[in-house]
């Protein structure tokens, strides 16, 4: 059976209102501080010392729950179990209200400037009540896993300079400090896989980002201002783990990255992005309802950039499953959209959670495996010089049969929309997914390349032939 990929019309994919978010419970909670130890006492490692801002909170929220806000903090993890907390003067009342148990300490220099700086106490002598200076191998955790070649990553830190140094102040000279964040989001890392009820908190996000998308794809008519779309983008008083994108024309005009209100003119590219904890939709295409009204040095737009990134997103979900290598996937990617002719330079696929990107297993030498409970950001850019760009990014999970029949038993309302989401890809857009792939978003590989034509999408035609997929 060939498959070709054309331009039709094709039915709304359903969005779900009413979903309410879904809280991590305690038994979760407990498995995920458990986790951590097991890890840390396999690496040998005494302690963890894990920074949190607003923008880089996810690992710490992991453990207590919340993130400082516009404030910074510490938790300090032993191997022995014991936490401690170490924040500004506006969070210490979120001590009570942490996942896990901790200790308290109060650091006001991690509050906002000329706040008071009652009790306030030196860095250094924190952490040497703490014990650093017994301890033989002590691990810190900003955000980021470094995968750099030419530096040693475990030497690079994305802590503030002022918490690195109190820390060398007071350790040992025998004392081994090493960016742990691969504890987290590595290879073996305590997030990168999730039981059902995480998957329940975290569909929650990728729900909502999914159905904003549509609402904002539906907004869309020639002559109303960006912010206008952009409005659609936002749901339920959620905070964005993106910038939420609604730029029409020429993009990053002063530098800005925002919606303005600047109006929307036939023939306009057009991008859209908005993203919550747990999946992110974005959209790329043209405010046109046909070829013919394509900008002339883009006629050819459809055929050479939609259709073929159109092709690859249906390779990667069709091939997508637990087990998968991640350089199978990355290989397969390069066979159906070349880097060469596309320019597509990230990885084609990664994980997301609290934060839009954590890590991802997908890239050219990866010999890691796909495991059941991780979420993907179905993620591929190309990037054709003189040609406008084309998104459908969206999120799923992958889960093993133990995993969906959790979320079956313990998720009925979950698992029906899962099921109505597969039927969808299956019968309106007919790609057949592998049964371990959980979509979280309502509107995967829903790809509109004409905003005007609001009925008018992608989809795969089967035709008798060779077993092969056409652009």
């Amino acid at each position: 059976m060939r498959k070709k990929i054309i331009l039709t019309t094709v039915k709304e994919p359903m969005t779900f209102l009413d979903v309410p978010p879904v809280f991590l419970t305690e038994e979760t909670m407990e498995e995920r501080k458990n986790k951590l130890i097991t890890r840390m006492k396999e690496e040998g490692i005494d302690t963890l010392v894990i920074y949190a801002d607003k923008e880089h909170g996810a690992n710490f929220e992991y453990l207590t729950g919340f993130i400082p806000r516009f404030e910074e903090g510490l938790l300090v993890v032993e191997a022995s179990g014991n936490d401690t907390l170490i924040v500004g003067n506006e969070n210490l009342k979120m001590h009570a209200h942490s996942r896990i148990s901790t200790k308290l300490i109060h650091y006001p220099p991690f509050s906002l400037p000329n706040q008071p700086m009652t009790n306030e106490e030196s860095l250094a002598k924190i952490f040497a009540t703490l014990g650093f200076k017994e301890k033989n191998k002590i691990g810190l955790i900003g955000w980021k896993m470094f995968t750099t070649q030419k530096v040693v990553a475990s030497k690079l830190f994305d802590l503030p300079y002022f918490i690195v140094e109190a820390i060398r102040q007071v350790i040992d000279a025998k004392t081994e400090l090493i960016n742990a964040a691969y504890l987290m989001i590595g290879e073996n890392g305590v997030r990168r896989e999730n039981n059902a009820n995480e998957l329940a908190h975290y569909e929650y996000g990728a729900n909502l980002a999914s159905r904003c998308m549509l609402s904002a794809l539906n907004k869309i008519e020639v002559g109303i201002k960006e912010v206008e779309v952009a409005e659609q983008l936002n749901g339920e008083g959620q905070t964005n783990t993106v910038v939420t994108i609604a730029a029409t024309g020429t993009r990053f005009d002063y530098a800005n990255l925002y919606p303005t209100h600047k109006k929307i003119k036939q023939g306009d590219a057009l991008s859209l992005t908005t993203g919550f904890k747990g999946g992110l939709s974005s959209r790329t295409g043209f405010v046109v309802e046909k070829a013919e009204e394509l900008p002339v040095e883009q006629a050819d737009y459809l055929e050479r950039v939609a259709k073929p990134y159109f092709k690859a997103i249906v390779t990667w979900l069709e091939n997508l499953r637990v087990g998968l290598i991640g350089k199978e996937m990355y290989q397969l990617i390069e066979f159906v959209l070349p880097k060469q002719l596309f320019h597509w330079h990230l990885n084609p696929g990664h994980l997301t959670a609290d934060e839009e990107w954590m890590a991802s297993p997908i890239y050219e030498d990866s010999t890691e495996c796909l495991a059941s409970g991780m979420i993907f950001q179905l993620d591929i850019i190309p990037s054709i010089p003189a040609y406008t760009g084309v998104s459908a990014e969206e999120c799923v999970a992958i889960a093993d049969e133990d995993l969906r029949t959790s979320i079956k038993e313990n998720y009925p309302e979950l698992w029906e929309r899962i099921c109505i989401r597969r039927n969808y890809l299956e019968e309106e857009l007919n790609i057949y997914l592998n049964e371990d792939i959980l979509p979280l978003s309502n509107t995967v590989a829903y790809l509109r390349p004409f905003y005007l034509a609001k009925t008018k999408a992608l989809r795969v035609k089967n035709i008798c032939g060779k077993n092969q997929m056409e652009a």
